[in-house]
């Protein structure tokens, strides 16, 4: 059993070579396989290297400066070079800065408040609709508390094609400017439009939700346009 097994080992060998001359050959190319890795690596090494050098030192981005931000770098410089002495000088500068914002912020305010004062000064007939609406509103608003839906209804008109509600749309447009303000005349329309739906169906519940959410709407409009003063009732 031995012996064939050894044969059988035999017979994974050329005959012109012998156990001996493979095992010498195998460590040949053992060592020729191994230098030629360790120059693989250390080139993959030197790339290496080379590749984080040029990342570090590439150049960062430049980041955008703002009027504000130069000054802060400015004055960052003042202080490395003159020491701390000047940390009143640098915070007298900063609120300057702040000061010159906010006086250009009033300045805007004041311009838009005093565009808006004349357009209002030069709208007689459109504060007298909107005063024709502070005066409808509570005469409904009165027969809605005593639950007098009949009066109510009269003093609406039936519908939005009213006069007074046509002539109140004027007023909104004109006077009208702000998102917001646009936001309240919608809501007051869409509310009058469901408190005159309520009072025909004799909903007295209704009714009372609507004209709240119609008088809220409209005193809140007012009040954005600097109208809440000017116009008596409210």
């Amino acid at each position: 059993m031995a012996t064939a097994f050894l044969s059988t080992a035999n017979s994974f060998f050329p005959s012109s070579i012998s156990p001996s001359t493979s095992s010498s050959c195998s460590s040949s190319s053992s060592s020729s396989s191994l230098g030629t890795a360790l120059v693989y690596l250390n080139n993959q090494n030197v790339q290496r290297r080379t590749l984080c050098k040029a990342f570090n030192e590439s150049p960062p981005p430049t980041p955008a400066l703002t009027k504000r931000g130069f000054s802060l770098c400015f004055i960052t410089s003042l202080v490395l070079a003159a020491g701390n002495g000047c940390s009143n000088a640098i915070a007298a500068i900063l609120e300057a800065d702040d000061d010159e914002e906010l006086l250009e912020k009033v300045k805007k305010d004041r311009k838009k408040r005093l565009e808006r004062q004349g357009v209002i000064s030069s709208s007689s007939q459109e504060k007298g609709y909107l005063q024709d609406v502070v005066y409808k509103l509570s005469e409904i608003g009165q027969a809605i508390d005593n639950n007098d839906l009949s009066t109510a209804s009269s003093v609406l008109g039936g519908s939005t094609d009213t006069e007074w509600v046509k002539n109140a749309n004027v007023a909104f447009n004109k006077l009208s400017s702000s998102p917001e303000e646009k936001t309240q005349v919608e809501t007051f329309n869409s509310s009058l439009a469901s408190l005159i739906s309520s009072v025909t169906k004799n909903d007295v519940e209704s009714s009372k939700v609507a004209f709240v959410t119609s008088a809220t709407a409209f005193e809140k409009w007012t009040t954005l346009t600097g109208l809440v003063g000017q116009l008596k009732g409210l």
